[in-house]
């Protein structure tokens, strides 16, 4: 066993949730407020001008407002960060043909302000482990009206102790259906695993196959995206035949669709991080996808047709190599993050980079050492080899096969698990 950093959040209850529950609504109610009112700042701007504000020029214009002061400043700050994130992201699915992506909308309820999750930085809180209490620091504003600050006493799973976190990094109070809850987000020293050996692996996202694998012995994998596309098909079409987009039969179908597509993420990411382990996997390699969005000679958006816009940007791709880190960590697997800058394009046993080597988008074919192979997992390959490049005597080894017969897994939604498909033989 090793010991190993890594971020936690735990939940806990309040106990005395009666007689701080006015003062966390006010704090809830502010957030909404400050939301709402950069929410229009966002839209007056962008009609005017055709720009979206970053949170550090949100926090420029209304840091002198006075519902930023309802709050604690680092607490406001992240409000309008999580708003400039929001608009971004629906700028982004615009620009990329998706044109049902709306705009982040504002946080009412008819004439009512919802609760809003409030986060508390290290300034903003003051953590007492020996008796349980939290204080959480109110805007000046606030202030004014009732106390400076809200303690909050709670209760952690018995087998949670923050007094033997490394740190607590982060409050958050989260409205949880008819109650305040507390969310403490921790670095926690863990026991985790021996690395399984000292062998390494590339993994390539992509919207086609969600993931292609490159070992470093030769052998090669691709997970196919065809079970979230036949779900995005179904629920899309379910969708559309209810009366109203905001209808609770909608509601109900997001839910749905949004828990199915969880579920594929963690059975996914817990089926290649096992398939790791069998193969003797000390180091993951991961493109790292934060440009894609952006062509890397122009620096504008990619156009990846119609189909291709909505698949890419409906993807949480984010969320997905978080689910790989949390899981690997746990087996003593290191991840690293890699540019995949003209890993599509190179080839991965002799370099030559030549964008129009991918013939098409599951054929890469090398012009130069004649290399025929599939384009994603030539492209995890070239990932892996970013970090560990290959020795002279394994690539002499290697043959087309590896690149062009990978074996392919695919989910079964019945048993909700992953099954290699079975080779066509001749």
């Amino acid at each position: 066993m090793a010991k190993q950093v890594v971020t936690r959040t735990y939940t806990a209850s309040i106990r005395n949730q009666s007689r701080v529950q006015d003062d966390l609504d006010s704090l809830g109610f502010a957030a909404s407020k400050l939301w709402n009112i950069g929410r229009w700042t966002c839209s007056r701007i962008w009609d005017e001008i055709g720009h979206i504000p970053n949170h550090n020029e949100l926090t420029t214009y209304l840091k002198t407002h006075e519902r930023y002061d309802d709050l604690h400043s680092q607490s406001s700050q992240r409000v309008l960060q999580e708003l400039a994130e929001a608009f971004n992201g629906w700028y982004g699915n615009r620009q990329n043909g998706d044109t049902k992506a709306n705009p982040p909308g504002y946080r009412k309820h008819g004439d009512e302000h919802p609760r809003s999750t409030v986060t508390f930085k290290a300034a903003g809180f003051k953590l007492d482990t020996q008796y349980n209490r939290v204080r959480l620091s109110q805007g000046s504003n606030l202030k004014g009206y009732w106390s400076d600050f809200v303690l909050c006493e709670y209760q952690t799973r018995p087998d949670v102790d923050l007094a033997t976190v490394e740190a607590v990094q982060q409050v958050k109070i989260v409205w949880a259906d008819d109650e305040w809850e507390l969310h403490f987000v921790c670095k926690v020293e863990i026991d985790v695993d021996e690395a399984p050996g000292e062998k390494t692996v590339g993994v390539d996202l992509g919207i086609n196959n969600f993931a292609a694998l490159a070992y470093e012995d030769g052998h090669s994998e691709l997970y196919p995206l065809n079970c979230l596309k036949q779900d995005d098909y179904y629920f899309s079409k379910r969708i559309a035949r209810c009366d109203d987009s905001d209808s609770d039969q909608a509601t109900r179908l997001n839910q749905k669709k949004s828990s199915r597509r969880t579920h594929y993420f963690h059975t996914l990411s817990k089926h290649i991080i096992q398939r790791c382990v069998e193969e003797e996997i000390g180091t993951m390699v991961v493109g790292d996808l934060s440009g894609i969005r952006e062509d890397e000679e122009t620096s504008e958006s990619k156009n990846w047709g119609t189909h291709g816009n909505l698949d890419l940007h409906s993807w949480a791709f984010n969320r997905f190599t978080d689910l790989l880190e949390y899981k690997a960590e746990m087996e003593g697997i290191t991840v690293e993050k890699v540019s995949e800058r003209n890993t599509s394009k190179s080839c991965s046993c002799c370099g030559r980079e030549r964008k129009a080597n991918r013939v098409e988008r599951g054929l890469y074919v090398c012009d130069e050492c004649g290399t025929v192979g599939n384009a994603d997992v030539n492209g995890a390959e070239n990932i892996r080899q970013k970090v560990s490049p290959s020795s002279p005597n394994l690539s002499v080894n290697r043959s087309n096969g590896w690149l062009a017969q990978p074996s392919t897994y695919l989910f079964d939604s019945e048993s909700g698990c992953f099954a290699p498909r079975e080779q066509a033989t001749s």
